[in-house]
């Protein structure tokens, strides 16, 4: 099995799709291990040969910022914090979600500039490699001082508490430390906070959110190519010269993609009796485009976050100072997130528009896509469910990024609710497939209705695979299933699909 090196290159999207794809284990690069061991003897030297108040290093944490701590008393400081800070609540973080992570967090740590011990950043890897993902809830984090609960919640079992998921089965932190003949770390100063300030929360969420759009935003071509042929639609609208003439790459993308779908279909080039077509067909390259350039914009910033150190102080040994700031604040990935909601949510909502042209009886396709309409309501149905889905999207999209709660007695006076955005989003995704699981339900039902012609060799034969588990229907049957199949399909083929954005 490969491996992937940790902070010996830029960690980019695509890398991260790889990894997880590839199930690589991770291992410190040499130069990772050089800085972070650099960092934490600098670390210990300073607080040796000091006695000034240094930021949760020996002082109190929050508005106690002000409160020194006796040197014999750093070591229970820094386990304190992680005990005390974990207070997440609501339904378990997915375990992907969590393996990402780790992932990031070990990533983030690797810098040498967060003063983390080796054992406790290898001790990471060990959970990333060996899939012992901590117990880890969707609320509680504030998206400000880094994901502080989440992120307690993802080291307390270095300390041998909080709970892990392991082989299907939940242990305790002290129970997993035993099963893998682990020792429970020793916290040293400042570690605490390099564990728990951070964006590994919403990062990972975003990161998450991002792979499945990316290849949702490419699929979601294919289907509406499907769609224009089952509605017997014109190519016109994806000309290249169209599009060169507003030259917004996404929009040239996606008519590119939905010429390539729909290249040597019989349907296409048929004569047709109208002139235009509505606009979920004909804007599709305009829409899905604005999507994937609002995809693509969120990618570059989180590709830097991830790349990044995002907890607090940050510690420069070469330039030998220890500063607090603010690295740890979400606002960057909050707004980036509620951009990534509004342009998966439109994706769905153009969806929506097309499936509903679909069953309206119009260009020669019976009403609701069955062939005895009336006595059967056919596809009526699975477009309301779909509507209600949409409608859903909608109300999630509203941003979480404009509000904000002071905290910790007004010392955390401006937060940037980017772990709300971030958990959001990941719903939003999941509707997405659900929308575009029905799109394809109705658009490969219509497609059937246009033979003896036959559609491109490539939707031929995307349909052909989707007819291996989704049945056309002849007469009114248990809808549900088929609906949940045509989803199923839409993840399971998506998930396959290059983070790239051509087909």
């Amino acid at each position: 099995m490969g491996t992937h090196q940790i902070n010996k290159n830029w960690l980019t999207l695509e890398t991260i799709d790889t990894i997880l794809s590839k199930n690589l284990k991770l291992e410190l690069s040499k130069e990772a291990t050089e800085l972070v061991v650099k960092c934490r003897k600098y670390l210990d030297h300073k607080m040796s040969n000091t006695d000034k108040p240094i930021y949760g290093i020996n002082t109190g944490f929050g508005s106690l910022c002000d409160t020194e701590i006796p040197t014999a008393d750093l070591e229970k400081l820094q386990r304190n914090l992680v005990m005390s800070h974990a207070c997440g609540m609501g339904d378990e973080v997915p375990q992907d979600v969590v393996k990402l992570m780790l992932l990031l967090k070990i990533q983030g740590l690797s810098y040498g500039h967060s003063g983390i011990q080796l054992i406790t950043i290898q001790r990471l890897i060990d959970f990333y490699n060996n899939d012992v993902f901590p117990v880890v809830y969707e609320q509680g984090s504030l998206g400000a001082s880094g994901d502080l609960a989440p992120l307690a919640h993802l080291s307390l079992p270095l300390l041998g508490l909080g709970k892990v998921n392991y082989q299907g089965e939940k242990l305790s932190g002290e129970a997993i430390n035993k099963k893998m003949n682990w020792e429970e770390i020793q916290l040293q100063s400042k570690e605490g906070l390099a564990l728990l300030n951070g964006t590994q929360f919403m990062s990972a969420y975003g990161v998450h959110s991002l792979l499945r759009a990316k290849k949702l935003s490419t699929l979601t071509d294919l289907i509406t190519a499907v769609s224009i042929d089952a509605y017997d639609g014109r190519i016109s609208p994806f000309n290249d010269l169209v599009h060169k003439v507003r030259p917004h790459d996404g929009q040239f993308i996606t008519a590119r993609n939905i010429q390539t779908a729909l290249a040597g279909s019989e349907i296409i080039t048929q004569e047709k009796a109208h002139v235009q077509d509505p606009y979920s067909f004909r804007c599709s390259p305009q829409v899905h485009g604005a999507s994937k350039d609002a995809i693509a914009h969120v990618q570059s910033v989180f590709e830097k976050e991830i790349n990044s150190v995002t907890d607090n102080p940050t510690i420069l040994p070469d330039e030998d100072q220890i500063i607090s700031a603010g690295n740890f604040h979400g606002q960057p990935l909050a707004i980036s997130l509620d951009y990534l909601g509004i342009a998966v949510a439109e994706l769905g909502s153009i969806s929506e528009r097309r499936t509903y042209k679909l069953i309206g009886g119009e260009r020669g396709l019976p009403a609701f896509l069955v062939a005895n309409p009336g006595l059967n309501s056919g596809f009526m149905i699975p477009q309301y469910a779909q509507a209600s889905v949409v409608s859903q999207n909608k109300q999630l999209a509203t941003p979480c990024s404009v509000d904000t709660i002071d905290s910790s007695n007004g010392q955390e006076d401006h937060v940037s609710m980017g772990a709300n955005a971030a958990t959001k989003v990941y719903r939003i995704v999941d509707n997405l497939e659900k929308i575009m699981g029905v799109e394809l339900l109705n658009a490969a039902q219509g497609l059937t209705f246009r033979k003896p012609l036959k559609s491109s060799p490539m939707i031929t034969d995307f349909v052909a695979e989707y007819r291996k588990t989704v049945d056309f229907v002849e007469d009114d049957v248990e809808m549900h299933p088929l609906m949940e199949k045509s989803i199923l399909f839409v993840k399971d083929f998506s998930s396959e699909l290059s983070v790239k954005d051509f087909l």
